[in-house]
């Protein structure tokens, strides 16, 4: 079901990320996006941010950006009388202290975040921001979830970059897949390590009246 409302004006959702992953989390919770809309920007820290920071300010600006592209598109129309656009934008971030862990631009660049990663705990943190489209107001929120590794012999770590499954993941690994064999325990939301917090982001899409509730399916008749 796409991400509309039951009132006079309909809301729609649209997605400022590419990711695969955060369309699965959203239709899981029964969100199809009306239009997803990758935003690329520059995701280098700025001197002296702290991983928090940052996933805020990406999660942010794509959101922003994502809007400035929409009214360059023609067949957009943001001012449209019989339903709104709103923008979802995310960024997740790993952190080992104030140290930040983006995805790798190389298999090197993977082995040396796996080898800080292993054996200790590390956080994530994932910042979503949705820019309703009635109000051009931006909401947002930042979750955070503690995760920690087994140590990680170097054979482990080998076989992990020869899967492939680091590439364009934040901290070089993604929890559900293989790396989910790595991981001895966790503090927080699941989601969140995947890319998008669902109880946080359930709460700022109900703020722009999109219910997921309103698309699950009745079984009671």
């Amino acid at each position: 079901m796409s991400a509309e409302n039951s009132g006079q004006i309909k809301s729609k959702l649209i997605l400022a990320s590419g990711s695969p992953r955060r369309v699965q989390l959203l239709e899981q919770i029964g969100i199809t996006p009306h239009l997803i809309k990758p935003v690329d920007l520059d995701e280098t820290p700025e001197p002296r941010e702290i991983p928090r920071k940052l996933a805020q300010r990406l999660a942010r600006q794509k959101a922003q950006k994502c809007v400035q592209m929409l009214a360059n598109d023609a067949n957009i129309n943001l001012n449209h009388t019989e339903f709104t656009y709103n923008i979802l934008a995310s960024d997740t971030v790993v952190g080992v202290g104030r140290r930040i862990l983006g995805k790798a631009q190389s298999i090197e660049q993977a082995r040396d975040h796996l080898a800080l990663l292993s054996g200790r705990a590390h956080r994530v943190f994932t910042s979503v921001a949705i820019i309703d489209g009635i109000s051009n107001k931006l909401r947002q929120k930042t979750v955070e979830t503690r995760v920690r590794f087994k140590r990680l012999s170097t054979q482990e770590i080998n076989n992990y970059l020869a899967s492939g499954e680091w590439r364009d993941k934040a901290g070089s690994y993604a929890i559900q897949g293989f790396a989910g064999t790595f991981v001895i325990n966790m503090i927080g939301q699941y989601s969140n390590v995947v890319g998008l917090p669902l109880y946080e982001t359930t709460s700022l899409l109900r703020s722009v009246g999109i219910d997921p509730a309103h698309n699950w399916p009745d079984q009671t008749n």
